[in-house]
């Protein structure tokens, strides 16, 4: 087993992968020609959109979509990137939600947090450093 991907549910896909590419640098991968999901070069594991409509087809029951107004669910995306700071800035002025500055962990970490377009919740965080063996 290992982990393939996240599926964040959307209101607009196309607006969301923008919305991606410009507050981080991500690049797109594919959008559907259906406009309902698309994905994202991201690395080893892969950032997808669905719309709500196509999330919904596959569950039985409702769900809460993502939003703005709503609190955000209890999930995050972490993006790891070198200059936490000027990344945070940079989103922000794209459109991201600021929720938390850029902040130094104890252990040394620098993580920040965003909301997306659709209310998910965004950690900005530096790599993390290589655990002592002693």
């Amino acid at each position: 087993m290992k982990f393939g991907y996240t599926i964040l549910y959307v209101q607009d896909v196309a607006e969301a992968v923008q919305f991606y590419e410009l507050a981080f640098g991500l690049e797109r991968r594919f959008i559907h020609q259906s406009g309902q999901y698309a994905e994202l070069e991201t690395g080893a594991t892969t950032l997808a959109f669905a719309n709500n409509e196509l999330a919904q087809s596959n569950l039985p029951e409702p769900y809460r979509e993502n939003h703005l107004t709503q609190p955000p669910a209890g999930i995050e995306i972490g993006l790891v990137c070198d200059d936490v700071p000027a990344a945070f800035a940079h989103a922000v002025e794209t459109g991201a939600v600021a929720v938390a500055e850029p902040k130094i962990k104890p252990w040394g970490q620098t993580v920040a947090y965003l909301r997306d377009l659709d209310g998910v919740l965004i950690e900005l965080c530096s790599p993390m450093a290589e655990p002592s063996l002693s």
